[in-house]
């Protein structure tokens, strides 16, 4: 008897293997499909502010599906592909939202790429003393409140903030350079904010590389830079991956920094969700917009799927 329970019940194995799945079922496909299935309604003055997506009247069940939220968005596409450029981005805000969300996520990816990688790579190459040392001063900003370090590049940016004060005292300037709400200001503070997102993953893959390829490298006569190129840089690919990924999906839906660093000059997709969940309370709008940025997401997710199962058939 106790044999037939054993084979019925999971195994440890498969409770263990299931916890993730689990969360990712409660807290990410479930909200989805709540989204998904607002964006198909209408707005409305109730509670939710949306209407029902099924109805039901006697015997009959209707399903109420509105496509215009959608419309609203594609009509922007076609506005912009059939009146050019000037006057698509005046006539087209989710569109302009879209792409300078991308935009700058993109140029804060590549930005902390390159600071980045030169910090994890010196790390990884420190003694263990100094590497816990340096690691620890990379963490060291999550410490702090995150909208008292987003404040304060507002002390730092500002007409008579530190950078123009210090300019115009040593005369390289004769009138405050406009630094603060604009798309600088809010790439400048993304790289900030995200930097330690690009250093750990890289750290982590260029720590384990082994030391044994550099030498041999050495002994064939290739230069350091040739050794770079051919060895390290290769190896690391996956960990500038990882990196790239947790940098540049959580900044394509940042909301905090253009706010209080763009002065609402600068539109991203968090600027307008906010405003149609918000002050328009149009929820219907809002969600089909964050069913578009998730399809946007999950392509670059799926392909780094792949690339890691590739990595790891290449490996075995």
């Amino acid at each position: 008897m106790m044999n037939v329970l054993r084979r019925l019940l999971p195994s440890g194995r498969t409770w263990v293997i299931s916890v993730p799945y689990l969360w990712l079922l409660v807290f990410f496909l479930l909200p989805f499909v709540f989204v998904l299935k607002i964006s198909f309604a209408e707005p409305d003055i109730a509670q939710p502010p949306y209407t029902p997506l099924v109805t039901k009247e006697e015997s009959k069940v209707t399903i109420n599906l509105n496509l215009a939220k959608y419309e609203t968005i594609f009509g922007e596409a076609e506005t912009f592909a059939t009146k050019g450029l000037a006057t698509g981005m005046a006539e087209s805000q989710y569109l302009v939202s879209y792409w300078n969300s991308l935009k700058l996520a993109l140029l804060t990816t590549l930005f902390c790429l390159l600071i980045g990688y030169p910090i994890a790579y010196n790390i990884a190459r420190a003694d263990e003393t100094t590497r816990n040392t340096l690691l620890m001063l990379v963490m060291l900003p999550f410490w702090t409140s995150f909208l008292l370090r987003v404040y304060a590049w507002i002390g730092i940016l500002k007409d008579n903030g530190i950078i123009n004060n210090l300019l115009m005292s040593l005369g390289m300037i004769k009138e405050p350079i406009p630094m603060l709400y604009t798309q600088f200001s809010v790439m400048l503070g993304m790289v900030y904010s995200y930097l330690p997102f690009m250093i750990l993953p890289l750290y982590s893959h260029l720590v384990k590389l082994d030391t044994r390829l550099f030498e041999a490298s050495a002994d064939l006569g290739a230069t350091p830079w040739r050794t770079f190129f051919s060895i390290t840089l290769p190896l690391s690919k996956a960990g500038m991956i990882a990196g790239s990924m947790m940098v540049f999906i959580p900044a394509v839906g940042e909301f905090v920094i253009p706010e209080l660093l763009g002065g609402g000059e600068v539109l991203m997709i968090g600027k307008k969700l906010m405003d149609d969940f918000g002050v328009s309370i149009d929820w219907p709008q809002a969600a089909a917009v964050t069913v578009l940025m998730m399809i946007l997401l999950i392509a670059p997710i799926i392909w780094f799927h792949r690339f890691e199962t590739k990595q790891r058939e290449a490996e075995q």
